[in-house]
């Protein structure tokens, strides 16, 4: 079975995706400190680098935020540079992380369950996971009777087989917000707050949840009665949405606060006996693979392959569990023949197809090193739920909360 968690607790909301009993996905959301990608502001731009056509803008937060401005051109092909202490309508498209400030955009969008309205743009994209021509056919056909003036739309991947009622009815509640934001923009004084992107259980509601999902399982009744009334609105059926209400913590009840609290430990041991190691740093994720235990039979290179195998499944569920993102380095078992290194990358290309983050294998380096990225959206559950240690200076972690401790 398959099933959403919402666990509301003493410090936030915490989130479990779980597939057949194993926890794919954490989210957790502190009551202090909600995310703030997709928040729509009015900024002040504070500071001007031509070297590097980009301006830092100040959007209310303790840092400011980075804008790259050299896709702004005029009718002429030039770059448009701001002026230092004008304003601009900007939208976070990175969230804060470590030392440095958030990264926004100028290009805003507002997203729903199916599709995504673009103010000032005029194009139609379908998501690259809606692989078959004739639903994107029928699609970009419904969408260009739909297209209003003015705004672009992206078909996203649960769009995919919907009617015209459906699409038609989204796309007016997301130009009214659009709409309503933009006027509200008008008049707004930088910097600002114009737009507050929906966090918590509405978030679950149009991200998290798909056709695969057997139920919703809440333990705040706040929580229960605003998703059964989201259900209303997108023609869910609200059988779906479970009240928890044993005194059994709920993430224990269901088999998986071991499986949360192993999230934040480096080493992830794999059925076989080999284990994984990832080291999380300011400049990328490097996860290092090692047989451990697992000797094999007989053939070295079959153990070596086997085991590779393993850890790419393993570390495409690790990817999405601890939301590790940006760069990451893979030191896979070396292996001698190119035939076995092709099949390893297939098999990882196939595992994180399952994320819903955008994750590109690369490739291998020169070196042997496998050459993975992922979208970052928001902090890894290390950065955001833990912090420097004190007693060794920052070359560790300690947890925050009672929960994270062994």
């Amino acid at each position: 079975m398959n099933r959403i968690l919402v666990d509301e607790t003493s410090y936030g909301t915490r989130i479990g995706v779980v597939e057949n009993g194993t926890l794919v996905e954490l989210i957790y959301e502190k009551k202090n400190s909600l995310p703030i990608v997709g928040n729509v502001y009015a900024g002040k731009i504070m500071n001007v680098l031509p070297g590097m056509q980009a301006c830092f803008v100040d959007i209310g937060r303790e840092k400011n935020a980075f804008l790259y401005y050299g896709d702004d051109k005029d009718n002429n092909g030039n770059i448009v540079k701001p002026k230092m202490g004008s304003d601009v309508i900007v939208q976070v498209e990175k969230a804060e992380m470590g030392a440095k400030g958030a990264v926004l955009t100028k290009r805003i969008s507002f997203a729903g369950k199916f599709l995504v309205v673009i103010p000032g743009d005029d194009k139609i994209g379908i998501s690259k996971k809606i692989t078959d021509s004739v639903e994107r056919k029928r699609i970009k056909d419904i969408i260009e009777q739909l297209l209003p003036e003015n705004y672009g739309i992206i078909v996203r991947t649960e769009g995919k087989d919907k009617s015209y009622e459906i699409y038609e009815k989204e796309i007016k509640r997301l130009v009214e917000k659009s709409e309503g934001v933009l006027s509200k923009a008008e008049y707004a004084k930088a910097p600002s707050l114009l737009y507050t992107e929906i966090n918590g259980v509405e978030k679950v509601l149009r991200d998290l949840y798909n056709e695969n999902i057997d139920e919703i399982v809440v333990n705040s009744s706040l929580d229960y009665e605003t998703l059964i009334k989201l259900c209303e609105e997108k023609d869910i059926s609200p059988k779906k949405i479970v009240m928890y209400e044993s005194d059994v913590p709920m993430f224990e009840n269901y088999y998986v606060a071991s499986q949360a609290k192993a999230a934040f430990s480096k080493h992830v041991w794999l059925k076989s006996g080999g284990f994984i190691i990832i080291e999380q740093t300011e400049a990328c994720v490097v996860i290092d693979v090692n047989t451990g235990k697992y000797n094999g039979k007989a053939d070295l290179q079959k153990t070596i392959l086997k085991t590779n195998l393993e850890a790419a499944d393993e570390i495409a569920r690790q990817l999405r569990l601890r939301n590790l993102n940006g760069m990451i380095i893979v030191d896979f078992i070396d292996m001698k023949t190119e035939e076995n290194r092709k099949i390893l990358q297939k098999h990882l290309e196939e595992a994180v197809a399952k994320d819903r983050l955008q994750t590109i294998v690369v490739g291998m380096t020169e070196l042997g090193l496998m050459q993975i990225t992922r979208k970052k959206k928001r902090q890894s559950i290390q950065q955001l739920m833990t912090r420097s240690c004190h007693c060794c200076g920052g070359s560790g972690r300690e947890p925050i909360y009672e929960d994270f401790k062994g």
